[in-house]
């Protein structure tokens, strides 16, 4: 067993490598500069969800400095990370990047990027600054137990046993509740996991043979649920994804699990609710074009090859005109450009960036400090948390928040 001598006033493990646990152990150095603190990740690789983030890009956060509004992209947990938000939220994280030299732009969809459009600019701000404050990163150190003790918290590694004051778990989501096991065990409130932020699976569905097109705004709901979303789709070899689909599989991350991802999706091309209104502009082309052929005339900013698709999915020719079309088919253009059914048959991981629903549930954490109420000392942070947004920046903006009051040690 391992014990410290009194020349630190505090010593600190951080459990995992990750956004979560780099902020923690950051903030938790600056915050007790007089105190050593030891981050231990159990690969051999730091940072590896920053890696691929937004492509290669990583996603940093994102642009709203609305509080309402970014509480509102978390499905799970944004009610009680509003008071957390207001005093280190997006602004505050932007600020603390370009403090450090990483400058930091906004796109369109409010989505925050670095210039450099390289997350290694992320991984080595975050490594220079726990470098230069002195926290001792370990690399391929699984921890095999933890044990509250009388005078601290008690880490098991595999060849050896140390106690700490302060312990903060940032492990990241665990895709199976026995992951969590071991937090149970010791008091914790677990939410079982489940998958979010996956796209929708369409076996040899015809759309797919569109792979690569992308709509601005569609509407996508669940049949038989109140689960909708909107936003832009795009159509992939396996099915659909876009952030439209994503953030239905967000919200609707414990409800479509219960389907076993065995559901019927209706996608709404027009992006628009009211269907007589559709029926409307379907109309109006009828009247102002009717000598057109209806292949030339493409509506509500749908790309021209999935305009045929729609065409020929309503049985209809696209050498006719809007003159040549009788009620009963601009009425069945209409279903289709507003109730497009597609069956859903699986789910696919969008592209490496695994976020679960679940984990450590909020009634477990004060969430003034992050620490447990079950054992005094311990800290969350992260992803372990019940804690996940849709996408957009928001699950990374929860991991600095969440990572930076943890780092308090209140």
């Amino acid at each position: 067993m391992v014990q410290f001598s009194d020349i630190y006033a505090m010593q600190v493990a951080v459990i995992g490598g990750g956004a979560a646990g780099f902020f923690a152990a950051i903030s938790a150095q600056t915050c007790h500069p007089d105190s050593r603190v030891y981050l231990f990740e159990k690969s051999s690789k730091l940072l590896s969800k920053v890696k691929v983030s937004g492509g290669g890009r990583c996603n940093v956060t994102n642009g709203t400095e609305s509080i309402k509004e970014l509480s509102a992209g978390y499905p799970r947990g944004g009610k009680k990370l509003k008071n957390l938000f207001a005093k280190f939220g997006t602004k505050e994280t932007r600020a603390w990047f370009e403090s450090r030299g990483v400058e930091l732009y906004t796109q369109e969809d409010g989505r925050v990027f670095p210039v450099t459009d390289n997350s290694q600019t992320i991984i080595d701000c975050l490594i220079g600054e726990a470098e230069k404050l002195g926290v001792q990163i370990n690399l391929s150190s699984p921890v095999k137990g933890i044990e509250k003790v009388e005078n601290g918290i008690r880490i098991q590694f595999e060849k050896s046993e140390v106690i700490y004051d302060k312990v903060i778990v940032a492990t990241g989501g665990s895709p199976k509740r026995s992951g969590l096991a071991w937090l149970e065990a010791m008091g914790h409130e677990i939410e079982g996991p489940v998958p979010s932020l996956f796209t929708f699976n369409m076996p040899k569905n015809p759309v797919t043979n569109y792979m690569g097109l992308s709509v601005k705004k569609v509407i996508v709901r669940v049949e038989g649920t109140k689960l909708v979303s909107e936003g832009p789709l795009l159509v992939t070899h396996w099915g659909m994804s876009g952030p439209a689909v994503l953030k239905l599989s967000s919200i609707g991350a414990r409800e479509l699990a219960n389907l076993q991802y065995n559901f019927q999706a209706a996608v709404n091309w027009s992006g628009v609710t009211n269907r007589d209104w559709t029926m409307g502009e379907l109309n109006r082309l009828v009247s102002e074009h009717p000598k057109k052929q209806i292949r030339n005339t493409k509506v509500f900013d749908i790309p021209e090859r999935l305009w045929f698709f729609l065409l020929e999915k309503a049985r209809l020719d696209l050498n006719s005109t809007w003159m040549d079309l009788k009620k009963k088919q601009l009425q069945k253009l209409a279903e289709i450009l507003t109730n497009d059914i597609y069956p859903v048959k699986g789910k696919t991981t969008f592209k490496e960036e695994f976020v679960t629903c679940g984990g450590v549930s909020l009634n477990s954490v004060d969430m003034k400090t992050m620490e447990s109420k079950a054992v005094s000392g311990l800290y969350f942070c992260g992803e372990v948390l019940d804690i996940d947004g849709i996408t957009g920046g928001y699950n990374f903006q929860a991991a600095w928040t969440t990572g930076y009051f943890a780092g308090q040690l209140g």
